[in-house]
C-alpha cells in the first residue's frame, strides 16, 4: 500500500474530525474485536502487577476521559515523562484514544532538551511522574509560571503540589469512552530523534502508522497470542515502542515491563521470573549479559527468539551468545521514520555480515550516487516505502521535502543486496568522505579493527582538518590498557587498509559517548578532534 506524503504539514494545526470513514488506532489493539479475541489474556506484566486486555482497555478509556476533562483537544500534543509502567501505557494509548498526539520523552533528558521538545512540539499538557518532578524541580518551576493556553503540568504518582494530580483526574474519569473519530493520516504520536547529530527533531506519525506494529514478531519471530515478550530498551525508543509494547498488544501477547533502566542482573532476574518467548535488546546489552557467564545465563536457554537492533551486530557476539545460551541473535533494522521494522534476519541465517530481508509489504530500492538503481553487490543508499512511514518532521519543511519523496523515505543508510535478496548494512551515506579522489566509508575502518581482542569498541568520524581537507578520526575503547588498543588499531589499519583509507587521527577513549538509547554520538567525537585542532592554531 502506498501512502502519499503531505505537503508541508503544520504540526501546530488542530485537525477537525474528518467526514466519513474514521480510524482510531487504539481500536486495533483494544477495540471490541480485539477484546473478543484477547480480553481475558494478560496484556502487561510489571513486577508483581498483571493487567488483562479488558482491564487495560478500561484504564485507557479512563485516561482519555481525564485528558478531555483537562481540556486537551484532538490534535494537541501531550508530553509523557514517565517510567515504563502500566500507568504510562494507559496514558500513552489514552492520548491517542482521545485524538490527541502522544510524545513519550527520554527520562534522561537534560533541562535544555526538555525545553526544546516542549517548545518545538507546542505541547498542551505534560504528564510527569512524581519521581522525575522531585528529581528535576526545574521542570515543575518551568511550568509554574507559564501563561494560560501554554503547556500545563500534571503529576503522575504521589503529591502533586500546585500542579494537576493525574491520578486524581483518573479517579474522577469514567472507564467507558468512545474513541475520537480520527482520519488514518491524522497525527497520533511523535517520536523525537535521539540527538546523534544535534538537537532532537520531532517525527510525526499518523494513526495508520500503528497498524503494522508487531508484523516482525508474528511473521519472523513467531510470537503467538498468550506468549510473553521482553524488550530491555526503554519505550520512548521506536525499537522498544513497537517490540516491547505495541507489537505484543497487536499479537495478543504479554509485554513484560521494566520500569527503570535495567542492568544485566535485573534483566537476568526478569527472564528467570517471567520466561519470555522473545527477547529484544541491543548488541551492547547482549555483551553486558555475557559478562555474567554462561552458567548464570541458563534461563535464557528457554527463550525461543533473540533479536538485536540499534547498532551493528558483530559476528563474534553472535557466536559468543550461541555458545553461552544456544540461541541465535537475529538482526533487525528500522528507524524512527518508519517506526516499525523494515528488514529482519530470517531464523537460521544470522552470521553478522547480513542484516536480513525486507518484511512483506515493505518496498525497497538501492539508489546509487548518480540517482540510478544499484546492481547486485553495489553499495548504495536505501530508500524505503513502508505502511508506517511518518508524515514528516515537525517544523522542518525543507528537511521533510529532502528526505520524503513520493511516498519514499531516503534513509541515508548504505546497503548492499546480494543475489539471494539479503541486505547488508555498510554505514551511512552522509559519512562518505572523498580522500585522494576516492570515496571512503568510515564503517569500513570500524569493521577492520572491531575484531581485535585489545579493542572493545570503535567508531570513526569525519573531521575537517586545519587545511580544510576531509579526514577520518578513529576512536577506540580498550578491553585492557589504552596503549594496547591504540597500538592494535594502528597495526590493523596498516595491515588491512590502503594508505588513503587510514585514519589521520587515532585516539583512545574510556567509552564511546552514546545517547540514552545507545546510539553513538559521533558529533561529540568530532568535537574532540576539532578542539585539538583549535588549540594548535
Amino acid at each position: 500500500m502506498t501512502f502519499e506524503q503531505r505537503e508541508r504539514y503544520d504540526p501546530r494545526r488542530i485537525p477537525k474530525p474528518r467526514q466519513g470513514a474514521s480510524l482510531n488506532a487504539v481500536e486495533h489493539f483494544l477495540g471490541a474485536a480485539a477484546l473478543q479475541r484477547n480480553g481475558a489474556r494478560t496484556a502487561l506484566i510489571c513486577g508483581t502487577q498483571a493487567l488483562s486486555y479488558t482491564a487495560l482497555a478500561a484504564e485507557v478509556a479512563r485516561a482519555a476521559n481525564a485528558l478531555r476533562a483537562l481540556g486537551v483537544a484532538p490534535g494537541e500534543r501531550v508530553l509523557l515523562l514517565m517510567r515504563d509502567t502500566p500507568e504510562f501505557i494507559a496514558a500513552w494509548l489514552g492520548v491517542v484514544h482521545a485524538g490527541a498526539v502522544a510524545i513519550a520523552l527520554n527520562t534522561k533528558l537534560s533541562e535544555a532538551e526538555y525545553r526544546h521538545i516542549r517548545d518545538d512540539s507546542g505541547a498542551r499538557l505534560a504528564i510527569v511522574e512524581d519521581v522525575f518532578a522531585r528529581a528535576r524541580p526545574d521542570l515543575t518551576t518551568e511550568h509554574a509560571g507559564r501563561k494560560a493556553g501554554e503547556c500545563r503540568l500534571a503529576i503522575a504518582g504521589g503529591h502533586a503540589g500546585p500542579a494537576v494530580s493525574w491520578r486524581e483526574a483518573l479517579s474522577r474519569a469514567s472507564p467507558l469512552a468512545t474513541p475520537h473519530a480520527a482520519g488514518a493520516d491524522d497525527p497520533a504520536f511523535w517520536l523525537y530523534s535521539s540527538g546523534t547529530t544535534g538537537k532532537p527533531k520531532g517525527i510525526i506519525h499518523a494513526h495508520r502508522s500503528l497498524l503494522p506494529a508487531g508484523q516482525a514478531q508474528r511473521e519472523v519471530i513467531g510470537l503467538a497470542a498468550g506468549e510473553r515478550s521482553f524488550a530491555t530498551s526503554k519505550l520512548f525508543f521506536a525499537y522498544s515502542l513497537e517490540h516491547g509494547f505495541l507489537g505484543p498488544l497487536a499479537t495478543g501477547a504479554t509485554a513484560i515491563l521494566e520500569p527503570d533502566w535495567p542492568d544485566a542482573e535485573t534483566v537476568l532476574s526478569r527472564v528467570s521470573q517471567h520466561r519470555p518467548s522473545a527477547f529484544f535488546s541491543v548488541p551492547t546489552f547482549y555483551r553486558n549479559l555475557l559478562t555474567l557467564g554462561a552458567a548464570r545465563l541458563a534461563p535464557f536457554r528457554e527463550v525461543r527468539r533473540f533479536v538485536a537492533a540499534g547498532e551493528k551486530l558483530p559476528a563474534r557476539l553472535i557466536e559468543q551468545w550461541r555458545a553461552a545460551t544456544g540461541g541465535e541473535i537475529l538482526s533487525l533494522y528500522g528507524m524512527s521514520e518508519t517506526f516499525c521494522a523494515c528488514i529482519v534476519t530470517p531464523p537460521g541465517t544470522s552470521n553478522g555480515s547480513r542484516t536480513g530481508k525486507p518484511l512483506a509489504g515493505v518496498e525497497t530500492q538501492l539508489v546509487a550516487t548518480e540517482g540510478k538503481n544499484a546492481v547486485a553487490g553495489e553499495t548504495a543508499e536505501l530508500w524505503v516505502r513502508h505502511p508506517a512511514l511518518a508524515l514528516g518532521y515537525a517544523n522542518r519543511p525543507e528537511q521533510t521535502a529532502a528526505q520524503f519523496r513520493d511516498g519514499w523515505y531516503r534513509t541515508g543508510d548504505l546497503f548492499e543486496q546480494d543475489t539471494d535478496g539479503f541486505f547488508s548494512h555498510r554505514g551511512r551515506s552522509d559519512e562518505l568522505v572523498k580522500i585522494a579522489g576516492q570515496w571512503v566509508q568510515p564503517g569500513e575502518l570500524e569493521e577492520a579493527v572491531a575484531g581485535d581482542p585489545a579493542i572493545s569498541e570503535v567508531a570513526c568520524v569525519q573531521v575537517t582538518d586545519a587545511e580544510g581537507f576531509e579526514m577520518l578520526a578513529m576512536f577506540v575503547a580498550a578491553r585492557g590498557e589504552a596503549a594496547d588498543a591504540l597500538a592494535a588499531a594502528g597495526r590493523v589499519c596498516e595491515e588491512k587498509l590502503p594508505r588513503f583509507k587510514r585514519p589521520k587521527w587515532i585516539r583512545s577513549v574510556a567509552e564511546l559517548p552514546r545517547t540514552a538509547t545507545g546510539k553513538i554520538q559521533r558529533f561529540k567525537l568530532r568535537e574532540m578532534i576539532e578542539r585539538e585542532l583549535a588549540a594548535k592554531r
